[in-house]
This record gives C-alpha cells, sequence and structure tokens, in this order.
C-alpha cells in the first residue's frame, strides 16, 4: 500500500494513534499507538509475517495496557472524600463561634471573618462550637468539649 512495507505502516498508525491522544486524551489510544510503533519497529527489524505481526501487536497491547494501568490507577485504599480539592473537608475539627443560636436545623456560625449557616449544636450565640462534618455550604457542629485543642 503506498509502496510502504508492513513496518512502516504499523509505525505510522502507531504515530497517528499517539496524535489523536493528544487532540482528544483518554488515555487509552497511547497503549494501542505504542504496541502498533513496536510492532513496526519489530516487523522493520525482523521481517514478520502477517500472523506475527498481529501476534506482535496484541502481546504488546495487552503488556502496555496492564503496565500502564498499573501505573496510573488509583490506589485501592486513597479515601476519595478525603482530597486536596475538596476544601470542606478542610474545615473539619476547627472551632467556630456561634453567631446565633444553633439547633438541628439552622444557625450562624463565625469562622475566621466569614460568617458561615450552621446546624447541630444545641449552641447559644456567643458560644465555641467545633465543625464536624461539611453538608454543601452549611456546616455541621457540636459543642466544643472543653480540653480539646483549638484546631482553627
Amino acid at each position: 500500500m503506498f509502496g510502504l512495507s508492513d513496518g512502516w505502516l504499523w509505525a505510522i498508525g502507531g504515530l497517528v494513534l499517539l496524535i489523536a491522544e493528544m487532540i482528544a486524551p483518554g488515555f487509552f489510544l497511547i497503549f494501542i499507538g505504542a504496541a502498533a510503533i513496536l510492532t513496526g519497529l519489530a516487523t522493520l527489524a525482523f521481517g514478520l509475517s502477517l500472523p506475527l505481526q498481529l501476534l506482535v501487536f496484541v502481546a504488546a497491547a495487552g503488556i502496555a495496557v496492564l503496565l500502564g494501568r498499573r501505573r496510573y490507577e488509583e490506589p485501592p485504599n486513597v479515601d476519595l472524600d478525603n482530597r486536596l480539592n475538596n476544601p470542606g473537608r478542610r474545615l473539619e475539627g476547627k472551632v467556630a463561634t456561634a453567631v446565633t443560636d444553633i439547633d438541628e436545623h439552622s444557625g450562624r456560625v463565625r469562622l475566621g471573618d466569614s460568617e458561615w449557616t450552621a446546624r447541630g449544636g444545641p449552641a447559644q450565640a456567643g458560644e465555641r462550637v467545633r465543625i464536624v462534618a461539611v453538608d454543601g455550604n452549611c456546616l455541621i457542629v457540636e459543642p466544643e468539649l472543653k480540653g480539646l485543642p483549638d484546631e482553627s
């Protein structure tokens, strides 16, 4: 085809797949593209027949996917709720001051220089409360227990 050997066709096809991965990243075509390039190089170096080319391609793609999956897969023990990009989780454990009375339905607290809606408690205005969870933009609080260190 086009006067190119099979090895060059595999290599060009692999490059096309790598370019497609850059245009529409999904992190899968990179493995198939690498396997195609490897198959092309093996075909150019050893003059493989078509059945052997297909065997090398399938084996290289399988190995590339397994190695890539192992390298880039999320570790099984990662707490998905405790991530850097979850700023609400960073508020848990901090101490705030109740601005209004807090019950299980409503209330407001001051944390730093801002006020937040809160629920939980119960706490009276002026009392210190500890943030135990975040629900959207509402802080779930409980009365601060005496003797615990201030984490704010």
